[in-house]
């Protein structure tokens, strides 16, 4: 085995046991654990499907409005927690990022490995609400893992963004979570992409979030699926990853200096 290769399988082999230790530290001192990873998401559905089901004239997204809430919701949390804590991925691990000699990127790579994972976990709820709620599952199930691949890059890019600048720039990190905040109700997370007016387009266009969103929902409601809106996600959550992977590389010295 030549060293490249040597040194990528301890690199991977590293990535998969901090994302475990993350797991496990995460469920271990918590009563529910896993349910800890869904309630989060199901509560705040709950309480956009009441407001707009039984107390508004509903017209917004399709029926059943639950899973339509909760096939963008779910993977918002991923990209929302990932996002958030890759502002600490260094600060909250000091010690460790110092002394360990391992590619610096996986510091970032173990969180979104990790909301990843509780991500997959959550889609049985989403699977029994779609059962009761008698919704209709089609072909668009199969771009599930698309879906991921598109939103694993996108978080990760924005994530080696964030990580490094943090450490030199400590109120971006509050300014990250209130960014992530408008965001929530600049994707089409509760509403549907085509439900925004014609001069608001421009927003469901620039969000990368779109794309993901319109694949994930595409099972469900296959009127959701917009080929172009992928594309041009895509190019822009290449453009993100790309950016992340340039500016990690140039500041990843400098970070551990700060620290």
């Amino acid at each position: 085995m030549s060293p490249r290769v040597e040194h990528r399988a301890i690199a991977l082999r590293s990535l998969r046991l901090l994302t475990l230790r993350d797991l496990k530290v995460r469920y271990s001192t918590s009563l529910l654990g896993y349910l800890w990873s869904i309630l989060d998401p199901l509560l705040m559905s709950l309480i956009y499907w009441f407001i707009f089901t039984q107390l508004m004239s509903r017209s917004l997204g399709e029926a059943p409005y639950i899973v339509f809430l909760l096939s963008a919701m779910l993977p918002w949390m991923w990209f929302n927690g990932a996002v958030g804590d890759s502002t600490r991925a260094f600060l909250r691990d000091v010690k460790l990022v110092r002394s360990v000699a391992l590619p610096r990127w996986i510091w970032v790579g173990r969180i979104v490995c990790s909301k990843g994972i509780e991500f997959l976990l959550s889609l049985p709820v989403l699977a029994v609400f779609a059962i009761f709620s008698g919704a209709t599952v089609g072909w668009g199930l199969l771009l599930y893992p698309l879906g991921i691949l598109l939103l694993g890059a996108l978080t990760l890019g924005i994530g080696l963004l964030v990580a490094p600048l943090t450490v030199f720039f400590r109120d971006l990190e509050r300014a990250t979570k209130l960014i992530l905040r408008l965001l929530f109700y600049a994707s089409p997370i509760i509403y549907g992409a085509s439900d925004l007016p014609g001069g608001f387009q421009v927003l469901a266009w620039a969000n990368p979030l779109s794309g993901p969103i319109s694949l994930f929902r595409a099972g469900f409601f296959p009127d959701q699926l917009n080929w172009a809106l992928v594309g041009v996600s895509t190019l822009i959550s290449l453009a993100f990853l790309l950016a992340g992977v340039l500016v990690f590389r140039r500041m990843v010295g400098g970070v551990l200096k700060e620290l």
